[in-house]
C-alpha cells in the first residue's frame, strides 16, 4: 500500500486544504523526504504554523509571503526535532514574535531502554537530528491549545522520534513523520523506538480522524487502512527477521541483505537501522538476544 509516485506539487506556494488549513512545500526533496517537507498554516487571523521546516531562506520567505495583510503568527508548533522539520522555527519566531511549542528538546521522550542505549554510545543513530532544538514552551500529552478560531490537540506519538507529536485539528491529524502515505517511517535507535512506534499507531487509530496530513507526501484519506498497513508491514518484517535468525546468529548487515533484498542500494543504511529497531523490540520481548555485548553491529540469535 505504498502511494503512487504522484507529480510533485510546486514549492513555496500555499495550498488550501480546507478547514482553514494550508500547506507549503519546502525545497528539500530527497530519498528520505520525498517531495520535501510540508509546513502547515492554520487559521485565518492569528495563525498557527506547524513544522517551519529546514533552515532555508527561500522557505522562510514563502511562509512570510503566505501571511496575508491583517494576519499574524501567534504559535509555532514542531512535530519533532529533525533537521527537515524544526530548524527554521527559531528564525520564524524571531520574525513573528510567536513562541515555539513542542514536546521537548531533541532528547525528550526517549523510553528507558533508548536512554540506556544512548548513554552506552554503542547504537549510532543521530541521523538528521536537530540537536540544538529547544522549544519556548513544552507541550504535555493531550494538551489543547486554543487560538484565533482554531484549536489544536497535541498527542505525544513517539516511535519515529522520541519527542514526536501529532496535532489534531477538527477531524484532521497532522502526523509528521510517524504516518506517511508514500513510505513507512525510519525508526533508528536510540532516536526512534519500534515498540513506541506500534503503540503510537494504535493510539492514532483511536482518534476520529477523517484524514492524516503527513510531513511528507500526499494527504492520507483512509487513515485506518494506512495504519493497518503500517502495523502489518512491521509484523511482516518481524516475522522475516525471526525466520532469518532461525539458522544462525547474524548481524544487522547480514539480516538486511536477506530481508530487504529488493531495496535500492542508497536506502540500505536506513533499512539496517530499521532492522536494528526490530531486533531491540524483539529483544525486549525475549525473542532474540545479542551474542555478547549489545551494540549496533552485534550478532543476534533466537532466544
Amino acid at each position: 500500500m505504498q502511494a503512487t509516485q504522484e507529480k510533485s506539487p510546486p514549492t513555496g506556494i500555499a495550498e488550501d486544504l480546507g478547514q482553514d488549513i494550508r500547506r507549503i512545500l519546502a525545497p528539500n526533496p530527497s530519498p528520505m523526504t520525498f517531495w520535501g517537507t510540508y509546513t502547515y498554516l492554520v487559521g485565518t487571523g492569528r495563525l498557527a504554523v506547524i513544522d517551519p521546516g529546514p533552515d532555508n531562506p527561500a522557505h522562510l520567505a514563502a511562509i512570510m509571503d503566505a501571511i496575508a495583510p491583517g494576519q499574524s503568527v501567534s504559535h509555532i508548533f514542531v512535530t519533532h526535532a529533525h533537521l527537515d522539520h524544526s530548524p527554521l522555527a527559531a528564525r520564524l519566531s524571531a520574525e513573528t514574535g510567536a513562541p515555539v511549542l513542542a514536546y521537548g528538546d531533541a532528547r525528550a521522550g526517549r523510553s528507558a531502554m533508548m536512554q540506556h542505549l544512548a548513554q552506552s554510545g554503542l547504537m549510532g543513530g543521530g541521523e538528521g537530528v536537530d540537536a540544538d532544538f529547544t522549544p519556548d514552551l513544552v507541550l504535555c500529552d493531550g494538551e489543547r491549545i486554543t487560538g484565533d478560531g482554531w484549536q489544536i490537540t497535541a498527542h505525544w506519538t513517539p516511535g519515529h522520534f522520541g519527542n514526536h507529536m501529532s496535532f489534531e485539528i477538527a477531524d484532521s491529524v497532522l502526523t509528521g513523520d510517524l504516518v506517511m502515505g508514500w513510505a513507512s517511517s525510519l525508526v533508528s535507535p536510540p532516536d526512534g523506538d519500534l515498540t513506541d512506534f506500534l503503540r503510537s499507531c494504535e493510539r492514532l487509530g483511536r482518534l476520529s480522524a477523517r484524514r492524516f496530513l503527513p510531513g511528507h507526501g500526499a494527504a492520507i484519506e483512509q487513515p485506518k487502512a494506512r495504519l493497518d498497513w503500517l502495523v502489518a508491514h512491521r509484523k511482516a518484517r518481524e516475522t522475516a527477521i525471526l525466520e532469518t535468525l532461525s539458522h544462525a546468529p547474524l548481524d544487522t548487515t547480514e539480516i538486511t541483505a536477506r530481508v530487504y533484498a529488493d531495496t535500492p542500494q542508497n536506502l540500505l543504511p536506513a533499512a539496517r537501522r530499521n532492522v536494528l529497531a526490530h531486533l531491540i523490540d524483539l529483544m525486549q520481548k525475549s525473542q532474540v538476544a545479542p551474542v555478547g555485548r549489545l551494540h549496533a553491529d552485534a550478532k543476534f540469535a533466537r532466544s
